[in-house]
């Protein structure tokens, strides 16, 4: 462990009588680091939602600072203190301004989604090609998934949904978005399969 990060780790310790002013330093740090990430993905949030985006960075680095404070047994000196200390700002801001971005947006659950992709969601779909793997894929999805799979997978993969946000909509976690999702797409490259084969044979 370099000289610097093992500073960090000694005055962060519980009991250590610099815990207080080292994590102010830190939490200064985070603030900072926060923020500027944020103003580096500023373009993604809505103008009418920008108001919140401090409180946002204010919140991103308080939650970093304590994961940072309950894992510093774990630390390891492996990267430079601040360098692993930041990874948790980082993931922190990321979240919260994902979720943010989607607060006031609607997920399509409906055939609708499938009559926008044209103009809103070129990348999400460029894999595919022609017309007509468009239309056996629609209806793959509308014939072979559940309700529930074609609900992550309209959002996740044709709204670029974040897979956070999804969870945190539906009252799930993300792990069992995931399953979802990629037992969707299993079926899915069955059902396109199946197309093929049947093309083949005409």
């Amino acid at each position: 462990m370099d000289q610097e990060s093992a500073a960090w780790v000694g005055d962060l310790a519980a009991g250590s009588p610099t815990r207080d002013a080292a994590a102010a330093r830190l939490h200064a740090l985070l603030l900072r680091l926060t923020r500027a990430e944020c103003g580096r993905r500023k373009a993604m949030i809505p103008v009418r939602a920008r108001e919140e985006l401090d409180d946002l960075c204010v919140q991103a680095a308080n939650d970093a600072l304590l994961g940072i404070l309950r894992k510093l047994p774990d630390f390891r000196g492996e990267a430079r203190f601040t360098t692993w200390a930041c990874k948790f700002a980082i993931f922190e801001i990321s979240t919260r301004l994902r979720r943010h971005a989607w607060r006031q947006r609607q997920l399509t659950t409906d055939e609708r989604i499938w009559e926008s992709l044209p103009d809103s969601a070129p990348t999400a779909l460029a894999v595919l090609q022609g017309s007509e793997t468009l239309a056996r894929l629609r209806h793959a999805v509308r014939e072979d998934l559940t309700d529930r799979q074609r609900q992550v997978f309209q959002a996740a993969v044709l709204q670029e949904v974040p897979i956070d946000v999804l969870a945190e909509r539906m009252n799930s976690t993300r792990g069992a978005v995931y399953k979802i999702l990629h037992d969707a797409r299993a079926k899915l490259r069955r059902a396109l399969a199946r197309g093929e084969r049947q093309e083949e044979r005409r």
